[in-house]
């Protein structure tokens, strides 16, 4: 297993949390249902403590943690402030453009363990499944939120 592999890897997970970071701080902004505030804040706070845990490991083996995001995920944001715009801060644009986020999260998360999982250490594929299903929670409560709005 070669160290720059492996920062590569958790760079890219710290860079989905930067991506849902930015998305949910957008969305807070554009909605103002305090519900939502609420729940998005604690999005926030999930990403924070994974992108946290994921820079410990990407120092530890003397790597930098970066703090860009994907090119995705500024798409992600860039999406949402136009669509909240055009629907006037609509509660279920607001929530599906987060549920596709979510889906992203998911799927980086998802890919690292399926096809990288030869470039992480047991402790560091522990932590990143253990992550991915703190996302996939907050995946399947935003998605419950956008099943009730139909």
């Amino acid at each position: 297993m070669e160290n720059e592999k492996s920062i590569d890897v958790l760079n890219n997970l710290i860079q989905i949390n930067n991506d849902r970071i930015e998305g949910y701080e957008t969305a807070i902004k554009e909605t103002e249902e305090q519900e939502l505030k609420e729940l998005f804040g604690e999005f926030v706070i999930t990403s924070q403590k994974c992108r946290q845990e994921l820079s410990g490991e990407v120092n530890a083996l003397g790597g930098t943690p970066t703090d860009d995001t994907k090119v995705s995920g500024k798409f992600f944001r860039v999406w949402m402030d136009v669509k909240a715009a055009l629907t006037g801060k609509d509660r279920k644009a607001i929530i599906s453009s987060c549920e596709y986020g979510e889906d992203m999260a998911k799927e980086t998360y998802e890919e690292a363990l399926e096809e990288h999982s030869d470039d992480l250490t047991p402790h560091q594929l522990s932590m990143v499944e253990e992550q991915l299903g703190m996302l996939k929670a907050d995946h399947d409560t935003v998605k419950e939120m956008r099943d009730t709005l139909v």
